[in-house]
């Protein structure tokens, strides 16, 4: 048993990394393939293909590996989290009030120099 009861969720994430895991070796074998019959003639594509193969296949035995380890210590994160989200906020909401504060600045400057007089304007006109 999972914790938490969520094997139908596991099962799925293994079934989803087994499917991944084929793709993978589909492309590095169609590439190698493809080569190997002269079909594509540039070796930047080649490696590409291949190189993307191996990306995804080494992601998908990651992924196997973590959604099928047994481990029942179900420790909760949760404390954690919401002690990094407590900080992480307080920083944003100081860079926040930085900004907002700066951007009022800039308004109040705009304004004035918005409601500057032009030196060249004739000094009896309204406005």
């Amino acid at each position: 048993m999972v914790c938490g009861g969520f094997t139908c969720s596991k099962n799925a994430l293994c079934s989803l990394n087994v499917v991944y895991m084929l793709v993978g070796l589909l492309l590095i074998g169609v590439a190698a393939w493809g080569k190997g019959f002269g079909l594509v003639s540039s070796i930047h594509i080649i490696g590409g293909v291949i190189a993307v193969g191996f990306f995804l296949l080494l992601i998908a035995i990651v992924g196997l590996i973590g959604a099928c380890k047994k481990s029942m210590n179900c420790n909760s994160c949760g404390g954690l989290m919401l002690n990094h989200a407590t900080e992480a906020l307080k920083i944003l909401g100081g860079v926040g009030l930085f900004f907002s504060f700066t951007e009022i600045l800039g308004v109040w400057l705009a304004v004035r120099y918005r409601n500057q007089k032009d030196p060249r304007a004739n000094p009896s006109a309204f406005l």
